[in-house]
C-alpha cells in the first residue's frame, strides 16, 4: 500500500514528466507554408517526437505502477527517482537534435545514450522499490520478470550508442523494438529474453 511520502513521489514526478512532454511538443514547428515540400521538412521532428512520447508514456506507466508498490519513501528511492527524472529531462533535448538533423550519427547516439541512462535509472529506481519485498513468491517473480526487463532495455539500448555510427537503421529498430516488448504479453517477453 501506497504511503504519504510515495504518494508525493509519484505526484512530483507526475509534474516533472508533464513538464517534459510539454517542452518536448513545444519544439514542434508548423510547415514553413502550405506545400508538401514544407510538411515533408517537418516530419524528422514529429516521427522523434512521437518516438519519445511513447518511451516517455511507457516510462510513466511503469513508474505509476511501480510506486504502488514502494512501502515507504527512503533516501534510496528519492534519489534513485531524481537520477530517473534528470535522464528523462533530457529526452526533448536529444528528440529536438534528432528530428532537427534529420538522424545524423551523432544525434541517433545521442539519442541513444540519453535512453540508455533513462532505462538504468529506471533500473536502479526498481531495484529500489522491489528490494524491500521479501516473502511473497509470486509479488518476487514478478519484480524479477520486471528488473529483468528493465536491464535488457538498458543494454540493448547502450548498444544503439555504437551501433548509430556503423548503421543509423540498426539503432532504430533498437528504439522500436524495446517499446514494443512493453506492449508485448509476459509470456512471449520471457520467451524471447530466454533465446538471447
Amino acid at each position: 500500500m501506497q504511503t504519504m511520502g510515495t504518494n508525493r513521489i509519484e505526484a512530483f514526478s507526475d509534474g516533472v514528466i508533464a513538464i517534459i512532454l510539454t517542452v518536448m511538443v513545444l519544439e514542434l514547428k508548423v510547415p514553413a507554408g502550405a506545400t508538401l515540400s514544407a510538411v515533408k521538412a517537418v516530419i524528422p521532428t514529429l516521427l522523434s517526437y512521437s518516438l519519445s512520447f511513447l518511451i516517455i508514456a511507457i516510462m510513466w506507466v511503469n513508474h505509476h505502477h511501480m510506486m504502488h508498490l514502494a512501502k515507504h519513501a527512503s533516501a534510496k528511492l528519492l534519489w534513485a527517482n531524481n537520477n530517473l527524472l534528470f535522464w528523462m529531462s533530457l529526452i526533448p533535448f536529444v528528440t529536438a537534435y534528432l528530428g532537427q538533423t534529420r538522424g545524423a550519427p551523432l544525434a541517433v547516439a545521442a539519442y541513444g545514450l540519453v535512453l540508455t541512462f533513462s532505462a538504468a535509472g529506471f533500473t536502479l529506481l526498481r531495484w529500489a522499490v522491489t528490494g524491500d519485498h521479501h516473502g511473497h513468491a509470486g509479488a518476487q517473480e514478478q519484480n524479477r520478470r520486471a528488473l529483468r526487463k528493465s536491464m535488457w532495455s538498458s543494454l540493448l539500448y547502450a548498444s544503439s550508442v555504437p551501433l548509430a555510427f556503423v548503421h543509423i537503421s540498426l539503432s532504430f529498430m533498437i528504439f522500436l523494438l524495446i517499446p514494443a516488448l512493453y506492449f508485448l504479453p509476459e509470456r512471449k517477453i520471457e520467451e524471447l529474453l530466454a533465446e538471447l
